[in-house]
């Protein structure tokens, strides 16, 4: 007699961020069945954004034709601090009026199904490290630089979340006693140095200064400089943004060395906009920087600092994850 064929199990990633919500069904092997992306409209409230959310995972599984019944959870990814087992989000800077929102209950009301909350850069570290460049190994620190500076540890094979929830915020650790202040209210945090804000700020003060940059000719009002426009202005040899982009990548290098003194990874992967926009030449410095500071010299090369694989799909592949992992312990 033929043995019956197990029907495959889905559940949705979903990454909020502050411009766009990601949601991706996602099958019991890891594969992306669909996707549907919707603008955040944050400015509308905490309530709209979520009524939003849930329009999107519709979407989602309407677009993969598959019966809602066989979606098992939704994992959700999002940033600030978060307490991710009450699923709720403290505060995040991105999303206006976002103060101990609800989240994962809200939706799972709207969508009548399990959501179970994360941190979008612990979540972008677990993608990573189940189905992207982290494969095979045990232990991993994810770097992501993009607006902020966020990331995950993986340790043992686990994602390390602390004694508060809170591991893994490499983007606060401190490079520069009284550095600038950074969006936590702190000063000298490696994102108050090495994020695209802060390579917003410095571009933005030497063309004050009367420097000459092809950024005077990018930039449009207030609008905030994106990575797109880093990359035309390396490619253009801009003599302003290279020197902006060599303080961030000698923060990034410290801010790697201290990690790897702590931690004793066997992988570091950078992602993030800035990153994935500038690639290779952008982390090579990061790299050299580190391994003159790594406290093992002897086997410095033996911890590789590479690029992320996974782009967009690093977050909604980690939140797929954590909804499987989860619902694993319920």
């Amino acid at each position: 007699m033929a043995k019956k064929r197990k029907k495959r199990s889905y559940v949705v990633g979903v990454d909020l961020g502050g411009t766009k919500v990601l949601a991706a069904v996602v099958d019991d092997k890891g594969n992306v069945v669909s996707e549907a992306k919707r603008r955040t409209k944050g400015r509308l409230g905490p309530d709209a954004v979520i009524e939003r959310v849930a329009r999107t995972v519709q979407d989602a599984v309407d677009e993969a034709g598959v019966p809602i019944k066989r979606v098992l959870a939704v994992g959700m990814v999002a940033p600030g601090p978060l307490d991710t087992e009450a699923g709720v989000v403290h505060f995040t800077p991105n999303l206006p009026g976002w103060q101990d929102v609800p989240v994962a209950r809200s939706l799972s009301d709207a969508l009548k199904m399990p959501v179970f909350l994360e941190n979008d850069v612990n979540a972008g570290t677990l993608g990573e490290y189940v189905y992207g460049v982290g494969r095979g190994v045990r232990d991993m620190v994810g770097i992501f630089v993009g607006t902020g500076v966020g990331g995950g540890i993986i340790a043992d094979g686990k994602l390390r979340q602390g004694f508060r929830g809170n591991a893994g915020e490499v983007g606060h650790m401190i490079v520069l006693a009284d550095g600038p202040i950074c969006g936590c209210g702190k000063r000298g945090c490696v994102e108050a140095l090495a994020s695209r804000t802060a390579m917003d700020r410095d571009i933005r003060a030497a063309l004050a200064a009367g420097r000459p940059s092809i950024m005077a000719g990018l930039i449009r009002d207030d609008a905030p400089i994106t990575s797109g426009m880093l990359a035309q202005a390396v490619q253009a040899e801009d003599e302003v943004v290279l020197e902006v982009l060599a303080r961030a990548q000698t923060y990034l290098g410290l801010l790697t060395a201290s990690v790897v003194n702590l931690v004793d990874p066997e992988l570091v992967v950078f992602g993030g906009g800035v990153v994935e926009a500038l690639g290779e030449p952008f982390l090579k410095p990061i790299r050299a920087t580190a391994r003159e500071y790594f406290v093992n010299q002897s086997s410095a090369d033996a911890v590789r600092i590479v690029l992320a694989e996974l782009g967009d799909y690093a977050g909604v592949l980690g939140a797929a994850t954590v909804a499987r992992e989860r619902l694993g312990r319920m």
